[in-house]
């Protein structure tokens, strides 16, 4: 029996699948299914007047096809009107284009011209028969994002099927007045089917008014389905956690500093949230080292002081130790009951460690993903802490959240999130900010150098261990790739133990089991080490003041937010501060732009809006993406206008016209719709 077609019209089962590598599963997402580009189809050019550079259209008739081996194999066919000749290259071809091609036989091709060695030529030109009655298309022709056997002349008959259909609206016309957008219907079918008239460059860089409708759709969409994940979270009911200022108090006049402007605006936002009688979601965010964990320390005392327990979770086992061994004596010395709970643990210490916490006689559990992937629970969890969110994916969060009930979640971020992406994809979210660093903080000089300079560098790593100080040096990769050719760790380390022999030289990586990750560390921290080979896993969390030099092999090959991240572990004490970027060449153009933002900036959150110019919000999502659907229109920086306007339009279809509101989510994510912040 032949399986039903999810269109409305028959649609092979092969066919199917390749639509749903797509995201096509139904009649609306072909109908949102808008091309990449417009050729123009609607007329011929005589052989005689093409130019090199042009795109263009040929009628033409073959007269030699033949396949050439030098100096490569490809198939070479020659053809010809009435005003000139003009020779075609194929390099990847099928014995059936040979027999296709025969002389006397009339097609079509449309390409680029090449200035080629005997005179003007297409490579790879698109092609189709065509005879002196075969007629001219008299639209513009539409060029989609495809996959693999999925031709483009099948997707445009399967296009134009689910256009067949009237298109109907999801917004009322007084709305669209108001916000100056044409009407979604024709602003669909000008995109798909755009008249011989269109500004192709004004279509092409999206600034069309019916490009501007679609994009600001796809954002009131996001924007509903967030807004609505969030009044949900606040419909339902956990236990409020109202500030006691006993522990709380206790805790801060314990602290050897005190809090900056920034840290106590933050943590007013964040006590006033967990006294609330629904789960708190707030994201804490601020720069390298502006003072986030004390912050999100205080938010576990205030659990804590209202007899509950809390749990602080990080990614890595070096980061989830590291806040575990500097807050746990401050934090025993005021009576709080802590614990570690790791993954590399010994069975018996983690079955300990999971029985006190289940028996409540621990207020505070420090770990890794181990806290959520294992069978032990929390006799009553009322906050848990996630740092650097945007490593832990949301089926992640909902594991721990499924320790306690319901209870309150703090999220760290170290990778401050431009504006625009905390109004868009962060909307189901609350956010703290912490825009300042504590006092005393020195400002990091970053240079770039070549590695062909590699030798200036070690002399200056020498020169300023034997002057007192310590140094990182931060390699990419642990083993040799045969496919990137990157220095390892672990070569790193041997040949700077051979070339600096005076030196006290330690090497970390992920490999390293945490006791020993733990002892080298310690050692470090300690200064019984003077320069450490280190991987990535120094990233975040590590602290030692009088480390001032950092070196960042292949800087060309990482991201934005790791190099500043990396960058963060120097500039903690008094001394200056250097961290020189180690580049090979050649330097692509994007990773030319990144070397030249770091080098440039400082302030991380001007580092994060361009790291969304170049690379888009993925990055900066990280797992979180996994739940929310991608922008396919709108452009964070180019349509803020719009993005404003549809976070305004949100909360008033909401609340007044909740049928619009799941009539727009409907069309335009379906079973996509966004999960909310868990």
């Amino acid at each position: 029996m032949k399986a039903a077609s999810p269109f409305s019209f028959p649609v092979t089962r092969a066919t199917a699948a390749k639509l749903a590598r797509l995201g096509l599963t139904r009649d609306a997402d072909l109908v949102l299914h808008l091309p990449l580009r417009w050729e123009d189809e609607t007329r011929i050019t005589p052989i005689r007047d093409l130019l090199p550079g042009q795109t263009a259209q040929v009628q033409a008739v073959v007269r030699e096809a033949k396949v050439a081996y030098r100096p490569r194999r490809m198939l070479t066919v020659t053809v010809e009107d009435a005003s000139g000749v003009l020779g075609l290259r194929f390099l990847n071809f099928y014995p059936s284009h040979l027999k296709l091609f025969q002389p006397g036989e009339s097609f079509r091709f449309n390409g680029e011209v090449r200035g080629g060695f005997l005179g003007l030529e297409m490579v790879h030109p698109r092609f189709s028969k065509a005879g002196d009655d075969t007629p001219l298309p008299t639209q513009l022709t539409p060029v989609y994002p495809t996959t693999a056997g999925l031709g483009q002349s099948t997707l445009r008959k399967l296009v134009a099927r689910a256009l067949e259909a009237p298109i109907s609206e999801t917004l009322p016309a007084e709305w669209l007045a108001e916000l100056g957008l044409p009407e979604l219907e024709a602003s669909i079918r000008l995109l798909h089917q755009p008249p011989l008239d269109s500004a192709l460059a004004e279509l092409e860089s999206h600034r069309h008014p019916a490009w501007q409708r679609l994009a600001f759709d796809e954002l009131l969409a996001q924007q509903l389905s967030l807004t609505a994940a969030r009044r949900q979270r606040r419909s339902h009911r956990t236990t409020p956690l109202p500030a006691q200022q006993t522990l709380t108090n206790t805790f801060t006049q314990a602290l050897p500093f005190d809090l900056t402007g920034a840290q106590t605006r933050a943590w007013q936002e964040i006590s006033t949230d967990l006294a609330q009688p629904h789960p708190m979601r707030r994201l804490l965010q601020g720069d390298v080292g502006s003072g986030k964990t004390v912050v999100a320390a205080l938010a576990c005392m205030q659990a804590i002081e209202n007899g509950l327990q809390a749990a602080f979770m990080a990614p890595t086992e070096i980061l989830a130790e590291q806040h575990y061994r500097k807050l746990e004596p401050l934090l025993s010395a005021l009576g709080v009951r802590c614990a570690w709970v790791s993954g590399s643990q010994k069975k018996s210490e983690r079955t300990a460690a999971w029985l006190a916490i289940a028996a409540g006689e621990v207020d505070l559990a420090f770990g890794t993903h181990a806290l959520f992937q294992e069978a032990g629970s929390f006799a009553r969890l009322g906050l848990a802490v996630v740092d650097e969110q945007h490593r832990f994916g949301v089926s992640q969060r909902l594991a721990l959240m499924h320790k306690g009930s319901e209870p309150h979640q703090l999220m760290m971020s170290a990778t401050p999130i431009p504006r625009t992406l905390a109004m868009s994809f962060f909307a189901d979210l609350d956010v703290s900010t912490i825009n300042e660093l504590p006092p005393g903080r020195t400002p990091i000089v970053t240079k770039l150098v070549s590695d062909a300079r590699r030798d200036d560098v070690v002399a200056r790593v020498n020169e300023a261990c034997l002057a007192g100080g310590q140094a990182y040096w931060v390699c990419p990769l642990i083993e040799e790739s045969e496919k990137l050719q990157l220095q390892t760790a672990r070569d790193t380390h041997a040949a700077l133990t051979a070339q600096l022999p005076e030196l006290r030289i330690g090497l970390v990586h992920g490999r390293l089991k945490s006791n020993e990750k733990q002892a080298v560390m310690a050692a470090f921290q300690a200064h019984e080490i003077d320069l450490l080979v280190a991987t990535t896993v120094i990233e975040v969390g590590v602290d030692v003041p009088n480390a001032a030099l950092m070196v960042i092999e292949h800087a060309e090959r990482m991201g934005l937010a790791q190099l500043h991240q990396l960058r963060g572990r120097v500039g903690r004490g008094s001394r200056e501060s250097v961290c020189v970027l180690l580049y090979q060449t050649p330097v692509s153009e994007l990773a030319r732009a990144r070397l030249k933002v770091i080098f440039e900036l400082t302030d991380g959150f001007e580092i994060a809006r361009q790291d969304l110019l170049l690379r888009g919000p993925g990055e900066l999502l990280g797992s979180r993406q996994s739940g929310l659907p991608m922008l396919r229109f709108a452009d964070l920086e180019r349509d803020v206008a719009l993005l404003e306007k549809a976070r305004d339009l949100a909360q008033h279809c909401l609340r007044d016209h909740p049928e619009i509101a799941e009539r727009h989510i409907e069309r335009w994510l379906g079973s996509r719709q966004a999960l909310s912040a868990t």
